[in-house]
């Protein structure tokens, strides 16, 4: 009971630092100094989010390639530190032996999660244990992973952000405000019927206004005013 007691906190304490973005031994430590309202963290709880934080990059590793159809920062936040702990467990201590292990993740499951999370749960770990041994304890490696798990992640999330961006850019129209134009498309059209344009339409009209007034002029002058050398008479 008090190890099912401290994989609840640790749980809590994984959860609350990975929905904030924070590092988990940050956290930690925040929890060990100022544990507020609750109990101080059990000694084990400590050792799992301890154990969890130094070897997450490999624990993650050894989730991703077991899953199947998610990896591991696609899953729900309260899954994927079920799974941590379990990992964690089944691959560095010894103590506990597997079964119970996926037990106790089971039960943790149970209480927080949904039915389907139950079974993939316990596929996964399943499939983690026949397979244990390509995951050999190297504290080393585990502490050198675990210093690049941050940057990892971050570069996930900039190629999924990247990826987004070009299928956006893909499905935007060819042509966007500000763009530069087809050519072709300034070109202005030619038809016979395109009306004049500027002066040349003033110019057209100002002289047909003019035949008018003249026109109008002869008729309005009678003949007795006529120059006298010109004969009405038609030779």
């Amino acid at each position: 009971m008090a190890r099912s007691t401290a994989r609840k906190r640790a749980l809590n304490t994984l959860y609350e630092a990975d929905e904030k973005g924070q590092d988990f031994l940050s956290l930690l430590a925040e929890r060990i100094a100022q544990p507020g309202a609750q109990t101080p963290l059990p000694d084990y709880a400590i050792e799992i989010v301890r154990g969890v934080a130094d070897s997450r990059a490999t624990i993650d590793r050894a989730l991703d390639e077991h899953s199947t159809g998610w990896k591991i920062r696609r899953m729900a936040v309260v899954d994927r530190n079920i799974l941590r702990i379990a990992a964690w467990e089944i691959l560095r201590n010894d103590e506990v032996p597997d079964k119970v292990a996926i037990d106790e993740a089971l039960s943790l499951a149970r209480t927080l999660s949904d039915d389907d999370s139950l079974s993939f749960i316990h596929g996964l770990l399943s499939a983690l244990c026949a397979d244990k041994e390509q995951y050999p304890v190297r504290n080393e490696d585990d502490k050198a992973e675990a210093a690049d798990a941050s940057e990892s992640d971050e570069s996930s999330e900039n190629d999924e952000a990247a990826e987004s961006d070009a299928e956006d850019a893909a499905n935007e129209p060819a042509q966007s405000e500000g763009s530069v134009p087809d050519a072709n498309a300034l070109q202005p059209v030619v038809s016979g019927d395109q009306p004049q344009q500027g002066s040349d339409r003033e110019a057209s009209e100002q002289e047909t206004a003019a035949q008018e007034i003249s026109a109008q002029s002869q008729d309005a002058i009678p003949s007795s005013q006529m120059d006298p050398g010109v004969s009405n008479t038609t030779e």
